[in-house]
């Protein structure tokens, strides 16, 4: 029963970023994969055995009425969070189901379209609003932010109100200023989705560097000798720094054996005292801009998704090279060059410049259908599957895998906060 569940439903999902740029929640897209009926009460069962209590939570966007109803009515204190449309309150029948949901203690976020907000009534039975700003209350956010930022508030008559309310999730938020307004100075609970091309626009001139944290990490494992493992895992999580690793291993300067294609066979030709020496020569050149982390964090999501894509009895070296070309497929993002370009000056294997270049290969259904899953737009995902004869049981038990397990944790702090 449980296996038919999640292959008559087809995912997709989109990370919610806090004050600290870590996941306060991850929103999972739920649409019918078939015509077959889904069973509400199994499927939060499922959820239920998937999601450990240490996992951020997760709201369920489900975007077929009946299925909604059905979970609504079956779903309980100890269930993920469920978002109910507000124009689905107008039918009596959901609104009553909504407030006797409410009574048995299930958490519910209200959404609405752009500028709507819930009435008193209905604002009772849900712990939070998403929001999405019309384009009228984004200006006066962003003046609101000018103003407050400019230092001119106390030049004002009458101090310019931001729409923007502490406690409330904020969707399809544009502009990188917009979104540190919400977060920093306005305190929303998470920002639904991430600016990120209005984030790397900024640094159109500049060049990305590493994340100090992941690097005092890294400082702090080589110092504490701990695994080859460990700290392969820990690299494997900054985009920019595998990158830059990757060259530094295949330097004809270093005089390493030519041809190193994976993080762990450099970690082992390397060496940790070489390896302490090289990040501590990073270190004076990372960045700790708050804004990138849900980039990175989104591209580390993409490489985890596909390593769990992949059949489970597959070699760990495969996995390696299948979690690289997933990190590897948008790192033209960070350096500010064409992808072609910088993937041609790593030896990689064939399969991942196939996948990523020439949209070909054994690792292309990969791929496709993990970055498929970033979206709301579930169609596709679907028709992926179909092409690529996956599994959507299979791609709907990685993502829920790899959701429940993505973590943003802090350095030891024995070096530099």
């Amino acid at each position: 029963m449980t296996q038919s569940v999640l292959d008559n439903l087809t995912l997709g999902y989109q990370p919610l970023w806090n004050q600290l740029r870590q996941l306060a929640g991850v929103q999972l897209f739920i649409g019918s994969g078939s015509a077959s009926p889904v069973d509400a009460s199994h499927l939060l069962s499922v959820l239920q055995e998937t999601w450990p209590e240490q996992a951020p939570p997760l709201l369920l966007s489900i975007q077929t009425h009946q299925l909604l109803s059905d979970v609504i009515t079956h779903a309980d204190q100890n269930s993920p969070w469920v978002e109910v449309r507000g124009d689905t309150l107008s039918d009596p029948a959901m609104a009553q189901r909504v407030h006797a949901a409410h009574q048995r203690g299930l958490k519910m976020i209200w959404r609405g379209e752009p500028g709507e907000r819930p009435n008193s009534t209905q604002a009772s039975c849900f712990a939070r609003n998403m929001v999405m700003l019309t384009a009228e209350e984004a200006l006066s956010g962003l003046r609101a932010s000018l103003i407050k930022h400019n230092g001119t508030a106390a030049l004002s008559a009458t101090p310019l109100k931001s729409p923007v309310v502490s406690g409330h999730i904020y969707e399809a938020v544009a502009s990188r200023a917009l979104v540190e307004h919400c977060l920093d100075d306005q305190g929303a609970w998470a920002a639904a989705g991430w600016p990120s091309e209005d984030v790397l626009h900024g640094y159109r001139h500049r060049l990305i560097q590493p994340d100090h944290r992941a690097v005092v990490k890294l400082i702090e494992a080589t110092m504490a000798d701990d695994s080859m493992e460990s700290i392969e895992h820990t690299l494997a999580e900054e985009p920019v720094l595998v990158y830059r690793f990757l060259r530094y291993v295949n330097s004809a300067a270093l005089g390493l054996p030519s041809g190193i294609d994976s993080l762990r066979h450099g970690l082992m030709v390397l060496g940790y005292s070489k390896l302490k020496a090289w990040l501590l020569e990073q270190l004076p050149h990372t960045s700790s801009d708050l804004n990138l982390r849900p980039i990175r964090v989104a591209m580390v999501m993409r490489a985890r998704l596909m390593e769990h894509l992949l059949d489970a009895g597959a070699e760990d070296a495969l996995r390696r090279d299948v979690y690289l070309c997933g990190l590897l497929s948008q790192i033209d993002l960070f350096l500010g060059e064409p992808l072609g370009m910088a993937l041609q000056r790593l030896p990689l294997s064939p399969r991942i410049g196939a996948a990523i270049l020439a949209e070909s290969g054994p690792y292309l259904p990969f791929l496709q259908v993990a970055a498929a899953l970033e979206s709301p737009q579930l169609r596709h995902v679907g028709i992926l599957c179909k092409a690529h004869q996956i599994s959507g049981e299979e791609v709907n038990r990685a993502l829920l895998r790899t959701l429940s397990t993505v973590q943003t944790n802090p350095a030891r702090g024995r070096l530099f906060a």
